[in-house]
Parts: C-alpha cells; sequence; structure tokens
C-alpha cells in the first residue's frame, strides 16, 4: 500500500467503528440497534479484510470511494445496508444487439460504486 493511502485507510476503518458504535437503528428500538451495530461491524471488518492485500492504487482509490459512499448514503438514508438497485436483467440495450456478454457488460459497467464489493459479501 502507498504510504499516502494508508492513514487515509485507517482513517476511513476508524470512523466506520466510530459510527457503528454510535448507530441508531430507524426503528428506535434497542434490540434493532444493536443488530444493525453488528452488521456494519461485520461486513467492514470483512471488506477491509478481503482488500488488506491490494497494492494497487487504482483499486485502493476505488475501495475507498466505495467505502465513503457508502457511509454517506448510509447516514443520509438512515440504513446501513446499500440501497438496491432495480435494473431488469435485459433493461440495458445495446446498439449492435451483441447478445447476453454484452448485456452482461454494461450491467457491470453501470453498478454504482456503492455496491461493488456487496455480492462478494452477501
Amino acid at each position: 500500500m502507498a504510504a499516502a493511502t494508508r492513514p487515509a485507510v485507517l482513517g476511513l476503518y476508524r470512523r466506520v467503528l466510530r459510527l457503528a458504535r454510535r448507530w441508531q437503528a430507524a426503528s428506535g428500538r434497542p434490540e434493532d440497534s444493536a443488530r444493525e451495530q453488528q452488521d456494519i461491524l461485520r461486513e467492514a471488518r470483512t471488506l477491509f479484510r478481503k482488500n488488506k492485500g491490494l497494492t494497487d492504487t487504482d483499486q485502493i482509490k476505488q475501495c475507498i470511494d466505495e467505502c465513503t459512499a457508502r457511509i454517506e448514503i448510509g447516514l443520509h438514508y438512515q440504513i446501513p445496508y446499500p440501497r438496491p438497485i432495480h435494473l431488469p436483467p435485459m433493461g440495458l440495450t445495446s446498439r449492435r444487439g451483441r447478445g447476453l456478454r454484452n448485456q452482461e457488460k454494461l450491467r457491470k459497467l453501470s453498478k454504482p460504486v456503492y455496491l461493488k464489493s456487496h455480492d462478494e459479501v452477501s
């Protein structure tokens, strides 16, 4: 990991841990808050450990952007889980009709930054 990105990643991890400690569920029930706090911690640990060995600065930057986006979306919408996207399976049209491979490529490119690692953890 580059020397400049290490403090950013550690700061982001501390921010997630603080957020999990202060998290209050939208329902206001203590058991919901405790469950959501544990979910936040579990997912953060899983993703940070999975990406511990990254050395490519572009991939590290993408992970930092994803984490920042998920934090901001979680705080804004008061939900600890990523907002789902609703795309029908063949909802992306191609101009040349290249078939299913092109549809899958377009689907992968259209995925928001905050959902890049969600399928891998879930």
